[in-house]
C-alpha cells in the first residue's frame, strides 16, 4: 500500500532491451506495429514448447567489453546496458553526480538460472573443480542491483525486489516512495529477467502456463482472444530515470510523463492462479488512483498485464471492468514482447509513459477474436492516437501479487 506523495516523479530517462528492439524509440515503434517477436529457438530445440522471444542482436561483449561480460549472467547483462540508456537519456552523468543521493532498486525473480543451468551440469559431468568460481555471485537475484550500483557510481540505497511477474512495476513503486521520503533525489527503477533456459521452460510448460503454437509462434502470444492457450517467454530489461518533477524542471527536464500513484495488494489465494473475480488486483488498482488523486473515469488508456493465459485475461477483465468500467484504451503489448516476466511491469509502464507522450495505445497484437466474456475497449488491428492524460499499468505475479502504476502526462 502506498501512501500520499507530497510531489510528483518525473521518468526523465528511459533504457529499454526487449524482444521489441533497443532503446525507447525502437521499442515503441516495434509495438505500435504489432507485429510479434516470437520465433523458433534453437537453444529450447526437443521442448514441447520450443519458441521464445529473445532480445534481438544483444552482443553483450560490444556493449559491456569483454572483461565485464563473461563474469555476468544474461539477465544483469541486459540491465546494465539498459541502465546506460536509461541515464544517458536523461542527461545526468554518474561521473558528476552526488552518488550518495542516488539510488537503484530493480525487479528480478529467477535470477541466473542459465548460469545455474550450466554449473550443474559442469559438476555431474565433470568434477568439483570444474564449476566456476562466480556461480553465486553470477547466479544471485540481489547482483542486479549491486553491479548497476558498481557500474553507475551509485552510493545511496540499493534493493532488489521479488514479486514474481509484478517484480519491475513493484521496483517503480517502490523508488517513487524513496523519492517522496527524501531519500534519493534520482533512483534508476525497473526490472530485468533472462530465464529462456530449457529447465525453466520445461516447468512453465509443465505448469499448463506456456502457449502450445509451435508451428505458428509469431501468432502464440494472443492476449484476451478467445482462443489464447498460454504465455510466450520472453526476456529483457527496463530502467526508467526516476527525479522528483521539481528537481527534473530545475535542471531542465520535462520528463516523458509522471509516476502519480502506486497500489499492491496480496491475493492470499493460490500459488499460481489469480483470484477467479480479481479482487486482488481492484484492491492495488483502486489504492493507486486514490494515492494518485485522480477518479476512475479520468482514466484513458490501460498497459494490461495480458498474459493470454484464459485464467489471467478474464481476470484482469473483470477487476479493469469493474473499477474503471469500458471506456479506457486497454492494450496488452506482451502479443508483442512476449511475457519479459519479473522484467514486464518495468518494460510496461516504459511503454505507458511512452503512449501518454506520444498520444498512441499500441495495438494488442494477435486478436482476431475477442473473449466474448471480456467487456473491456481492447485496442487491437492497429495503433490508436487519442488524447491521453492518465493512464494505469497493471501487474500480477505468481504468488498472489498485484501491483497498479498510475502515470500522468508531464
Amino acid at each position: 500500500m502506498s501512501t500520499a506523495s507530497t510531489g510528483a516523479v518525473a521518468i526523465t530517462g528511459i533504457g529499454l532491451l526487449t524482444p521489441a528492439g533497443s532503446g525507447a524509440e525502437e521499442n515503441f515503434r516495434r509495438v505500435c506495429s504489432g507485429v510479434s517477436a516470437a520465433a523458433t529457438d534453437p537453444e529450447l530445440h526437443g521442448l514441447q514448447a520450443d519458441f521464445s522471444c529473445r532480445v534481438p542482436g544483444f552482443d553483450a561483449n560490444a556493449l559491456l567489453g569483454r572483461r565485464t561480460a563473461w563474469k555476468l549472467d544474461r539477465f544483469v547483462q541486459l540491465a546494465l546496458v539498459a541502465a546506460r540508456q536509461a541515464v544517458a537519456d536523461a542527461g545526468l552523468d554518474p561521473t558528476s553526480w552526488e552518488s550518495a543521493r542516488v539510488g537503484v532498486v530493480l525487479g528480478n525473480s529467477l535470477g541466473g538460472t542459465a548460469t545455474f543451468e550450466r554449473q550443474h551440469r559442469a559438476y555431474y559431468e565433470g568434477t568439483p573443480e570444474d564449476v566456476s568460481p562466480l556461480m553465486i555471485p553470477m547466479g544471485m537475484v540481489n547482483m542486479v542491483a549491486g553491479y548497476v550500483a558498481m557500474d553507475q557510481r551509485i552510493h545511496g540505497p540499493s534493493l532488489v525486489t521479488a514479486t514474481a511477474c509484478a517484480s519491475g512495476a513493484s521496483a517503480v513503486g517502490t523508488a517513487r516512495q524513496w523519492l517522496d521520503a527524501g531519500l534519493c533525489d534520482v533512483v534508476l527503477a525497473g526490472g530485468t529477467e533472462s530465464a529462456i533456459s530449457p529447465a525453466t521452460l520445461t516447468g512453465l510448460s509443465r505448469m499448463g502456463a506456456l502457449s502450445g503454437r509451435k508451428d505458428d509462434p509469431g501468432a502464440a502470444s494472443r492476449p484476451f482472444a478467445a482462443d489464447r492457450d498460454g504465455f510466450v517467454a520472453g526476456e529483457g530489461a527496463a530502467v526508467l530515470v526516476l527525479e522528483r518533477e521539481r528537481d527534473a524542471l530545475a535542471r531542465g527536464r520535462r520528463g516523458y510523463a509522471r509516476i502519480t500513484g502506486f497500489g499492491a495488494s496480496s491475493d492470499a489465494h493460490h500459488a499460481t492462479a489469480p483470484e477467479p473475480q480479481g479482487a486482488g488486483l481492484e484492491r492495488a488498482l483502486r489504492t493507486a488512483l486514490a494515492d494518485a488523486g485522480v477518479a476512475p473515469d479520468d482514466v484513458d488508456h490501460v498497459n494490461a498485464h495480458g498474459t493470454s493465459t484464459p485464467l489471467n485475461d478474464l481476470t484482469e477483465a473483470r477487476a479493469l471492468r469493474r473499477v474503471l468500467g469500458s471506456s479506457p484504451a486497454v492494450t496488452s503489448t506482451k502479443g508483442v514482447t512476449g511475457h519479459t516476466l519479473a522484467a514486464a511491469g518495468a518494460v510496461e509502464a516504459a511503454y505507458t509513459a511512452l503512449a501518454l507522450h506520444h498520444g498512441v495505445v499500441p495495438p494488442t497484437a494477435n486478436v482476431t477474436e475477442l473473449d466474448p466474456e471480456i467487456d473491456i475497449d481492447v485496442v487491437t488491428g492497429a495503433a490508436r492516437r487519442a488524447r491521453l492524460d492518465v493512464a494505469v499499468s497493471t501487474s500480477l505475479g505468481f504468488g498472489g501479487h498485484n501491483a497498479a502504476l498510475v502515470l500522468t502526462t508531464s
